[in-house]
């Protein structure tokens, strides 16, 4: 039986209100909170304050990471988050960092990543074989 080690969700967050993604101050209160309510567990952090806006940051965790890339100028959020072990911690992540901004648009994808095991006779293996 297949299955898969990691959970990894990207997200496009529009409409994000200016003055809470200008300042990587807020950036990494966000960042380091949703870790927190996710009960994820941080190795190391980096933040970037861009001139004239924007900022950047990335949580390096012992499950994968969590990344952001702001422009408030448009009221955009870019949000990576991966995570390998509880699917539902990369979820909680997620939905701390989409609440908190409040975006009026989501554009997110999710995907399974690491897939192992046993594919024989299914549909799976003869497309991982084209490849």
């Amino acid at each position: 039986m297949a299955k898969t080690l990691g959970l990894h969700i990207l997200a496009d967050l529009h409409g994000v209100n200016p003055d809470l993604i200008d300042r990587v101050e807020d950036i990494k209160n966000l960042l380091e909170t949703a870790v927190k309510v996710a009960g994820l567990t941080k190795i190391s952090s980096h933040y970037y304050q861009f001139q004239p806006h924007g900022a950047t940051g990335v949580i390096l965790l012992a499950e994968s990471h969590i990344s952001i890339h702001t422009w408030p100028e448009h009221g955009l959020a870019t949000v990576d988050v991966y995570t390998c072990g509880d699917p539902s911690k990369a979820y909680k992540a997620m939905d701390y960092i989409v609440s908190t901004l409040e975006p009026t648009r989501v554009d997110k994808q999710v995907h399974e990543r690491g897939l192992i095991g046993s594919y024989e006779g299914s549909d799976l293996q003869s497309i991982l074989l084209k490849v």
